[in-house]
Order: C-alpha cells, then structure tokens, then sequence
C-alpha cells in the first residue's frame, strides 16, 4: 500500500510538472506573437565616391523653333509709285500690300528683296531702266512686319553712290526692326557678318547679286555692293564663317536668267556649292518668275530659286509671285547643336492693277482673287502652280 501510495504522488507531481511546462511555453509562445519587431540597427553604406561607381551627368535637352517668311522683289516702276503720291508729296504703299503684311506677321523672319534702290525723292525718282525709287516703300515694308530685306540686286548702282549711300543710311536707321544686308559703306562693313537672334536661334542673314547691269562701283569703293561674279570664293568663304558664327546662314542671291521658269546651270552649281559651304536657307531673284523649290543635300538645305516679283508694274506671268516659308528647328542635347529644317511650303499670289494706267495696285493671294479680278485666275495658278515642285515633288504647295 505504501509503494502505491508513493507512485501516487510521484505521478502527480510529474503532471503538475508536465502542467506547468506547458503554461511556461505557451506564455512564451504568446510573447513572441505579440512583442514588437525587433529593427536591426543599419550600418551606413558606402557612398558611390567611395565605391568607385562613376556618375553618369545626364546631357539636358533643349527644343525651339522658328518660322521664316519670304517674298521676292520690290519692284518700283513709275506705275507703281505715281498713283499713292500724297498731297504732302510722300508716297503711301501699304494698301498695296497689307494683304501680304497680314500673312507675314504671322511668322518670325519675314524677308522681301528691295529690287530697286530707295535713294529717295531728293535724287530724283526714275524708272526702267535705271531706278530711284522712294524711301516710304521700306518704311511700309517695316510697318507690314519685314525684318529681312536684300539689296545686292542688279539695279543697286542705278542711283550711283549717293543711291547706295541713302539707301544705306534708311536702312541703318531702321536697325532695330530691320536687317539689312547686300551694300555696304566701307570694306569693314562688306566683311562683317550680321547674326542675330530669334526664339534661341542664331542667324547670320548674307546678299550677293551676279552684277549691276554693267555699272561698276568707283575704283576703290568695291565694297558698296557685294557682286559674287569672279568673288565666288569669297561669298562661300562668308558662308563658312557665317556657319561658325550662326545656328543657321540664309543667303539672299541675285541670280539667274530672266522671265526663265527653271533654274540655268550656274544657279544650280551655285545652290549646290552654297550648300556645301554651310547655308542652309537660299532665297534667290531676278528672274521676275517663280522659279522651283529644291531640297538640297539631302534636307539639308532648302533653296527656293526664284520668288518672282512681290509687286511691279509687268505683264503676264511675270505678275505672279511667290510666297515661301519654313520652320527652323534647333534642338541642344549638352553643347551638341542640331539644326533642321521642316514645314517647307509655297504658293502665289498676283499683282492686280486697273487697265486704266494701272491705277489701284493690289498684291492679292490666289485664295482672295475671283473672275472679277482676274479672268480665268484658276487655270493661271494651276499652270503657274506647278513650276513650285517641277524639281521636287515634296514641297507643299499652299496652307497659308
């Protein structure tokens, strides 16, 4: 009895063992499910410098852009000029061309070539064939928004010096609102290359013309008019120069055969030789026609070989001018600069006057004229229409 008795109590106190056992773990058990995380202490870690990891600079990226306008000649005969005389004796032109300014403004660069010198009234205006035109022409021009303006053309010399001279001094005066470029006063004048700039982008704008129907500056006095005819390495060691100092170099060249619808084989040589050199914008006259819109060099450049006359006093087709624009694109990815050209396009527009000594001068767009104003204007722009893409089938013609 007393050995039973004795297993008994031993039993019990192993149960009572095994007993608490159990409660001491699932305490502990419950514990650890409701403790708090325990967060490691972080060691710092090695900066990039202190691996050697290089850092990469990432270039910054930037965009802009800007359009560019082009008309061609400002050509000023008697007709033209005899009709807006004001009572004061000054000329007023801008209701001959508002509907142009109207077009132009819309645009960044806005370029006409003065086909005629702007000596002024105190020489004495004169006509075909040698030219004295009035200075209020520039003004108008300056007033409908034109901040280019060319002056290297056959018919600079017609005034003589002191043409050249007034015409310079008009233009210089207008400095602020208007480039100027083709004559000069002086060879330091002749060799400095004008850059400018608009929306971020550099421009260097330049003007040459073939001759001056025979004239020739005074001996010396060389520099007043920049004729490429034997200078031909010297206007395209400007266009080098020009490209290392501008985003973009536009060429206004005096060129060509005229009342030719297609470019003759110096002009092309020359495009091609233009291009090469850096320009990338050729804006060229002299014709009095339209001539084709090229791209040259693979997109590189863009040249319109003929824009005809802007306003005159002709005849027939030669009264149909053209209208060009481009946009400029530049975009600069760290000091790496990229320039392309895009949104090339062309259309026409017609000089009406009335029959009666060609009074009421108007430069109309073909999208604004009618029968009323010119008879058959529909089959004109068609025929004249397609000289624009007669070399390249790419260019847009109208969306103005």
């Amino acid at each position: 009895m007393a050995v039973k008795r004795k297993m008994r109590k031993t039993g019990k106190i192993i149960i009572g063992i095994t007993v608490g056992l159990a409660l001491i773990l699932c305490g502990i058990f419950a514990w650890v499910l409701t403790r708090p995380p325990v967060v490691k202490k972080q060691t710092p870690s090695a900066s990039l410098h202190e691996l050697d990891v290089p850092i990469v600079d990432v270039p910054k990226v930037e965009e802009t852009s800007a359009t560019l306008f082009a008309v061609g000649d400002g050509l000023l005969h008697e007709a033209v000029y005899y009709w807006v005389r004001q009572a004061d004796g000054t000329y007023e032109f801008k209701p001959m061309v508002d509907r142009i300014g109207e077009i132009a403004r819309q645009y960044d660069l806005r370029y006409y070539n003065q086909e005629t010198i702007l000596g002024g009234t105190e020489l004495g205006l004169s006509h075909y064939p040698t030219f004295n035109s009035p200075q209020e022409f520039g003004l108008n021009m300056i007033e409908e928004g034109f901040n280019l303006v060319s002056t290297a053309t056959n018919h600079t010399l017609d005034a003589g010096v002191a043409g050249v001279e007034n015409s310079w001094n008009f233009w210089h005066s207008h400095e602020d609102e208007i480039v100027m470029q083709g004559t000069n006063l002086s060879w330091e004048d002749r060799e400095t290359i004008p850059v400018r700039e608009v929306n971020g982008i550099s421009y260097a704008f330049l003007s040459w013309t073939f001759g001056m129907n025979g004239f020739q500056p005074p001996e010396g006095m060389e520099y007043l008019v920049n004729c490429y005819t034997g200078h031909e390495d010297e206007m395209l060691d400007q266009v080098r120069r020009a490209k290392e100092m501008a985003d973009v170099v536009i060429m206004a060249i005096h060129w060509g055969t005229e009342y030719a619808t297609y470019p003759n084989d110096e002009q092309i040589y020359l495009a091609q030789a233009l291009s090469d050199a850096g320009c990338d914008i050729i804006i060229g006259n002299h014709p009095h026609m339209i001539q084709p819109v090229q791209w040259i060099n693979g997109h590189k450049t863009i040249c319109f070989y003929a824009m005809g006359n802007l306003l005159s006093a002709q005849f027939d087709d030669s009264l149909v001018g053209m209208m060009g624009a481009v946009t400029i694109h530049k975009k600069t990815v760290g000091d790496k600069v990229e320039i392309t050209l895009s949104d090339v396009k062309a259309d026409l527009h017609w000089t009406y006057g009335e029959a009666n000594g060609w009074h009421n001068i108007r430069v109309i767009p073909f999208s604004e004229l009618d029968d009323s104003l010119c008879p058959g204007y529909q089959e004109l722009y068609a025929r004249m229409s397609k000289i624009i893409t007669d070399m390249d089938d790419s260019i847009q013609v109208g969306g103005f």
